[in-house]
C-alpha cells in the first residue's frame, strides 16, 4: 500500500457518487473485460477497499476503473466497483463517464449529440452526450442518453418467503444486472415516506432471499448470473412527467443508490414491456430518493437465446464535484480502508 498515489475525478449523477480513476492504478490483466473484472477482484481488491471504504470513501461510495477495451468499437472500457465488489453494469456511472470522456478529450466533440461507446462487463453501451451552448456562447456537455444492452424479464410474479416480511410477490428483471423488483407496500413500506433504514433492511432481506431461492442465469455468460440488488417501487408506472414512478435501489452490501438507477430503470422497462404497459418511444419517468429523475424509452425488441428482449434508452445528467489525489503513508494502520457500518 505505501507508495500508492491515485488521482480521480469526482462526479455525481442524481446524488449518486462516481469516483473515476484517472491515474496511478496498476494495469489490469485479462484478454476480455470479464477476465479483467476477475483479475481486479483477485489481485487488486486492496485498492478497491482503499478508495471505496473510509476514510477516503464510505459504505455508499461508487467508483470506476478505466481499462483497455478488447472491443474495437469501444472508445473506452471500464470496471465498476462498490462496497462489496465489482458490478457488471452501472447506468448512473455511464452517464457521468460519457460526459467526462468528452470533456477530457478521450472522445472529441462531434456535433450534438456526440457519441461515446463504453465497453462494460455486461457488453457495449452506446451513449449520446448533448452539447449545450451557454449564454456566453461556449459549448458545455449536458444530458446523457445511453442505450442499454438487451434487457429482459427473467421472472414475473414469483412468490417468495422473505424472513421477517413473510411471503411476497416480486419480479426479476435484467438491465445489465439482475434485480428483484416489487412495490414497497409489499413489505409494509412507502418509498417516499418510510425511513431509508427501513427500506434498506427490507431490500437487503429480499436480495438475500432471492439469491438463496431463485437462481438466475444469463444466456451469454455465467459471470453475469447473479442478483445485484432489490428495487422497491411506489407501484406506479411513471407514464407522465407529472407523476414519475419513485423507486429506491438497494444493491451490493446494503448500498443505497441515490439516483433512479440506470440499469434498474432498464430492468423495470423490460418488465413493463413484457406486460405490454409501454410502447416504443413512449417516455417513462423514474424518480429517486433525492428526487432526481431519469427518463427512459423503449427503442426496439429482440431476442437473446430464448429470452425476448428490449433495448432501452435512459437519459439523465451528471455533475462534477471535484478532483482528488489519494495516498497512503507507510505507518498508517488504516491505510487499507475500513467500514463502521
Amino acid at each position: 500500500m505505501p507508495g500508492v498515489a491515485i488521482e480521480t475525478v469526482e462526479m455525481h449523477t442524481g446524488g449518486e457518487p462516481v469516483r473515476i480513476i484517472t491515474s496511478g492504478y496498476p494495469p489490469v490483466n485479462g484478454a476480455s473485460i470479464l477476465e479483467k473484472r476477475r483479475y481486479a477482484r483477485e489481485h487488486l481488491d486492496h485498492l478497491r477497499r482503499m478508495l471505496i471504504f473510509e476514510p477516503r470513501g464510505h459504505k455508499d461510495m461508487y467508483g470506476v476503473i478505466p481499462v483497455e477495451p478488447d472491443d474495437e468499437r469501444a472508445d473506452l472500457a471500464v470496471l465498476f466497483m462498490h462496497n462489496e465488489g465489482y458490478s457488471t453494469m452501472c447506468g448512473h456511472a455511464v452517464i457521468a463517464l460519457s460526459r467526462w470522456a468528452v470533456d477530457s478529450g478521450i472522445v472529441e466533440p462531434a456535433g450534438d449529440p456526440t457519441i461515446v461507446r463504453i465497453q462494460c462487463p455486461c457488453g457495449l453501451v452506446t451513449a449520446r452526450v448533448a452539447i449545450d451552448i451557454t449564454a456566453d456562447g461556449k459549448a458545455r456537455t449536458g444530458d446523457v442518453s445511453f442505450e442499454s444492452v438487451p434487457a429482459f424479464a427473467h421472472s414475473l410474479d414469483a412468490v417468495l418467503e422473505v424472513p421477517d416480511y413473510g411471503p411476497v410477490t416480486l419480479d426479476i428483471g435484467y438491465g445489465g444486472a439482475f434485480y428483484a423488483i416489487l412495490p414497497a407496500v409489499s413489505v409494509g413500506l412507502d418509498v417516499r415516506r418510510s425511513p431509508i433504514r427501513d427500506l434498506v433492511d427490507a431490500g437487503d432481506a429480499v436480495t438475500k432471499a432471492v439469491t438463496r431461492k431463485l437462481p438466475v442465469e444469463h444466456p451469454d455468460d455465467p459471470d453475469l448470473g447473479f442478483v445485484y440488488g432489490t428495487i422497491l417501487t411506489d407501484g406506479g408506472e411513471g407514464l407522465s412527467h407529472e407523476e414519475p414512478s419513485a423507486n429506491v435501489t438497494i444493491f451490493a452490501d446494503a448500498q443505497v443508490d441515490r439516483s433512479p438507477t440506470g440499469s434498474g430503470v432498464t430492468a423495470r422497462m423490460a418488465l413493463m414491456a413484457a406486460r405490454g404497459i409501454i410502447t416504443p418511444g413512449q417516455p417513462v419517468y423514474f424518480e429517486s430518493v433525492t428526487r432526481a429523475v431519469f427518463v427512459a424509452r423503449e427503442l426496439a425488441r429482440g431476442k437473446l437465446g430464448k429470452r425476448e428482449t428490449v433495448s432501452v434508452e435512459v437519459t439523465g445528467r451528471a455533475h462534477y464535484t471535484g478532483t482528488a489525489h489519494f495516498t497512503a503513508e507507510p505507518d498508517d494502520m488504516l491505510a487499507g480502508g475500513f467500514l463502521l457500518r
